[in-house]
């Protein structure tokens, strides 16, 4: 997460990020006395419409329109 997330907000805001989450883990952790289960490396790109949402904000920063349709 610290890689991806460096590249568009600097080294110490990615650090806070980083905290943060960790903290809201430890939260969800210790309020449902659940183990931690990690998700794996490749976890936020599985995620269909997080990636697709990327995608298009990236399109969108070239310069081009985007509309989505689904494929037939």
């Amino acid at each position: 997460m610290f890689k991806r997330l460096i590249k568009h907000r600097g080294a110490q805001r990615t650090i806070v990020a980083v905290g943060h989450s960790i903290l809201i883990s430890i939260y969800h952790m210790l309020k449902e006395h659940a183990e931690y289960r990690d998700l794996g490396p490749d976890y936020y790109l599985k995620n269909g419409k997080a990636v697709e949402r990327t995608l298009v904000k990236n399109l969108e920063r070239l310069g081009y329109k985007v509309t989505l349709e689904k494929a037939a």
